[in-house]
């Protein structure tokens, strides 16, 4: 058979849906058919490897010279990228009339078949590494109650390593914790087609027993008989097991909730109250039963309060988003009257971030701020107090320094009189000069007794508890300007003969410089210690520090580094410092600028304590 047959063959070729192409010796394409000619273009008079492959040597599968040569059929699939195909090639060689050898090529479209092949065995390998993989137990048993095939999964959930020996098993004695409970799965299996999360106690290879919850459906063969089953088992242990441990953790919780003797209540987003403890019941009087479901905490606040608290909790400003710190609250109690406290608040969100519901605590401070009134205005006598002593040695001062030219007056004058006769008008003059002198001299006298008024009564004192007391007092307040206390007493300190209110002037008042000067807060530690005979307390603050040249200052009357009109009178330091000479001791100062300053107050033990000693 030759290219040049009649047209009847070449109409032939055109009509079939192979593609067909026929080369001479020399590779040169003598007839392309429609088909070919569609997917590879017409390429008759070019090298079929120039057509096909679009390349200069001939295809990599080419097998042009078992046709040429032996005169050989050759049949083989070729995958063909130029097009991204895979045919089934069919070359057979063809006697021309002249004596010479053609080759008929026929390529076959077979790239779909090979595609659903590869999808079948994908397929099927995926499902059975995913029977073999699966983390839970996959089986396959009859109805007679042996497994037919088993994962790797359900041997080692069950303690057995042999496969075989695992298929010998009979499920109802062997498999099953109680026998009648395979009786019971088959009866609902075969009755509905199918169980869904049925739990069930299997026997483990060493009689323990194993809680599994199955899955499963029936097999039917063509008639619908029942052949087996097949379906998942996936262990409970675990599930039973944190179960448990999620129990005992709400149990501990709540018992920490319901231990607290703070007020802690949870509400929905509603404000439905959904948690009440017992200290919510001893702080507002309500009981849980009469709050948890069938109260809005919006009744327990004053006014539009609820909706402000959300609001705050809300925003980043108030402890950051989500939460409120230590916001003063009064909420109303059962009995009406207002209770006051601090209130920490939290929303509570679910992983996406959606909000589930809030938590509050609310710490009744209605004795501490009894307390801190009271030391308020305590705190403003003092102040009072201070003012009028330091206006009282300010006035001493004064008379001392007056009375000297006074008497210097008074003696001039006296040695003025001897000079001048009695009855010289001019002797009158010098006699009422110094009169008034002396009137004022007595005028002086009197102002020195008032500055110096009776001394207050001293006794054994413990400066530990001193300091343990004033700062117990001021705990809130330093809290509230972020500023952490760190006190170290020490131990056995010999007491000082003292006055308790003055000692507490001293201390309140270094505390309150300490504070001012850590507005944007920091850290007040306070330490004592001492020998056989001083204690010496320290009072440190890290703040803004005092500079060199006010150091020598700062216990004068009337300095002062402040310019609030009250803090700023100049009058607290100079009367710790009379205080504390006046008890025997002394008071020093250390600073540095910006990084802090500490007080350091010694005070002399008791004599008979020394001496008994």
């Amino acid at each position: 058979m030759d290219a040049t047959q009649p047209h009847g063959l070449t109409g032939v070729l055109d009509a079939m849906a192979d593609g067909i192409y026929i080369v001479n010796d020399d590779y040169v394409v003598e007839f392309m058919n429609k088909a070919m000619i569609r997917v590879f273009g017409d390429g008759v008079g070019r090298k079929c490897h120039e057509v096909v492959n679009h390349t200069t040597a001939p295809c990599p599968w080419c097998k042009a010279g078992e046709v040429f040569d032996n005169r050989q059929n050759t049949h083989e699939e070729v995958y063909v990228p130029l097009v991204d195909k895979t045919y089934d090639l069919l070359e057979i060689p063809l006697h021309n009339t002249d004596g010479s050898i053609s080759k008929l090529s026929i390529y076959r479209d077979i790239t779909h078949r090979k595609d659903q092949e590869y999808r079948l065995k994908t397929s099927r390998e995926s499902f059975r590494s995913l029977f073999e993989h699966v983390a839970a137990g996959v089986y396959i048993s009859s109805k007679e109650g042996k497994f037919l095939d088993a994962n790797a999964a359900l041997l080692d959930m069950l303690g057995y390593e042999d496969k075989n020996e695992f298929l010998e098993l009979d499920l109802a004695r062997d498999i099953y914790l109680k026998a009648e409970e395979r009786t019971r799965f088959q009866q609902m299996i075969e009755k509905n087609g199918r169980v869904v999360d049925y739990e069930v106690d299997f026997r483990k290879k060493d009689g323990t027993p194993i809680t599994v919850q199955l899955t499963a459906h029936v097999r039917y063969d063509p008639q619908g008989k029942v052949l087996g089953y097949e379906g998942i088992c996936v262990d409970q242990s675990q599930r039973q097991r944190m179960e448990r441990e999620i129990k005992k953790a709400h149990d501990f919780l709540n018992n920490i909730i319901q231990s607290s003797p703070n007020a802690i209540m949870g509400t929905d987003m509603t404000g439905n109250i959904i948690i009440w403890n017992l200290g919510a019941e001893e702080t507002l009087g309500y009981p849980a039963s009469e709050t948890i479901g069938a109260m809005n905490v919006k009744d327990l606040y004053p006014d539009d309060m609820a909706r402000r608290v959300m609001r705050m909790m809300r925003s980043a400003d108030y402890g950051g988003k989500g939460k409120l710190r230590s916001y003063p609250m009064t909420f109303m109690a059962r009995d009406g009257h207002p209770v006051e406290g601090n209130l920490s608040a939290n929303i509570i969100y679910d992983e996406t971030g959606r909000e589930m519901a809030s938590v509050g605590i609310f710490v009744d401070l209605e004795e501490q701020l009894k307390m801190e009134r009271e030391l308020h205005n305590t705190q403003e006598q003092l102040l009072q107090s201070e003012k009028l002593a330091a206006m009282g040695r300010l006035t001493s001062q004064i008379a001392h320094e007056l009375n000297n030219p006074l008497y210097g007056i008074m003696n001039t004058l006296e040695l003025m009189k001897t000079e001048i006769p009695v009855g010289n008008k001019r002797r009158k003059l010098l006699d009422m000069s110094l009169s008034e002198t002396v009137r004022v001299t007595d005028m002086l006298r009197k102002m020195l007794s008032f500055s110096k008024p009776d001394q207050e009564e001293r006794t054994p004192v413990d400066i530990n508890t001193i300091l343990d007391e004033i700062l117990l007092l001021h705990e809130k307040q330093l809290w509230e300007h972020s500023i952490k206390v760190v006190h170290r007493f020490a131990d056995h300190l010999g007491k000082i003969m003292a006055s308790k209110n003055q000692l507490r002037q001293v201390f309140l008042n270094l505390i309150s410089n300490a504070r001012d000067a850590m507005p944007e807060g920091g850290r007040l530690t306070v330490a004592t210690e001492g020998d056989d005979y001083f204690v010496h307390i320290t009072v440190s603050d890290n703040g803004a520090g005092i500079k060199d040249e006010h150091l020598d200052l700062v216990f004068e009357t009337f300095f002062t580094t402040k310019t609030d009109s009250v803090k700023g009178v100049g009058l607290g330091l100079s009367v710790c410092y009379g205080f504390i000479r006046d008890h025997g001791g002394d008071i020093k100062v250390d600073s540095c600028v910006g990084e802090g300053t500490t007080f350091t107050i010694s005070l002399p033990v008791c004599r008979q304590q020394v001496d008994a000693g």
